[in-house]
């Protein structure tokens, strides 16, 4: 008969299982994983624990809201092949990762701080699709003006999905109604402090879903708070991995 927990000596995967929550397949699977570093065995053949084991576990469990469940279970393995260094290393490109959200986050904000409200579509009147706008919308010359960019610039920002313009069914001309101006306007200030198209892209997909810049308020507060989470998380999973460890000697 295995102890429990608190005695510290053998763990039968049950008492494992039920001290975190789990099933014993998954703390089989952990193990054959990588996670746990691997089991003793009873002259019968079954699984034995020990209080190393109950550690290893809970550093990973603890680790997977900050990094991520590949990144723990990374983690877990090289610090169980005994590569702390690479532990550390996965460890550090989290913390950049999440330092480049931060960053991003704070690209978005700053942008939408700098959009001026929309202006009212132009006059269909002109001599063209670069000298006007049509019914409900902007052509891409006035667009483009506007921003202080190419056309050429607008029907790249197209191609990435950045802009979905509608086509004209008299002329086949580009139209940008006033979500593509603002999603252009966006990714014009985005592109401005140096973000790339494939960083951008994502960004526009939130604003749309948000069905525009004023919801976005509150996605951009629930961003702030997912990001200080896996902060805080990134801290607990430290906290637990310097304890296995400091017991792995």
């Amino acid at each position: 008969m295995g102890k429990n927990l608190q005695t510290g000596g053998r763990l039968r995967p049950i008492d494992l299982a039920r001290g975190h929550g789990l099933s014993t397949q998954a703390v089989r699977n952990y193990e054959e994983a990588g996670i746990l570093p691997p089991a003793g065995r009873t002259p019968h053949g079954y699984r034995t624990y020990t209080s190393l084991h109950a550690g290893a576990l809970r550093a990973f469990l603890a680790l997977v809201p900050g990094h991520g469940h590949r990144t723990a279970t990374s983690i877990m393995r090289v610090v169980n092949q005994g590569a702390v260094e690479e532990a550390f290393r996965l460890i550090d490109e989290s913390h950049a990762q999440l330092l480049d959200d931060r960053r991003t986050l704070q690209a978005v904000e700053s942008a939408l701080r700098d959009l001026e409200p929309p202006t009212a579509p132009e006059s269909a009147a002109g001599s063209g699709p670069t000298a006007g706008s049509g019914p409900g919308g902007t052509f891409i010359g006035p667009l483009a003006g506007k921003l202080g960019v190419r056309p050429a610039t607008l029907r790249k920002w197209e191609r990435a999905g950045l802009v979905r313009p509608r086509r004209d069914p008299r002329t086949g001309y580009r139209v940008y109604d006033e979500a593509d101006v603002r999603d252009a306007r966006l990714t014009h200030q985005l592109r401005r402090g140096g973000y790339l198209l494939e960083q951008i892209a994502p960004l526009i997909v939130r604003v749309r879903a948000a069905g525009g810049l004023e919801p976005l308020e509150a996605a951009l507060r629930d961003w702030h708070g997912r990001l200080s989470a896996r902060g805080r998380a990134m801290l607990t999973g430290a906290a637990e991995l310097e304890a296995y460890l400091r017991e792995r000697g």
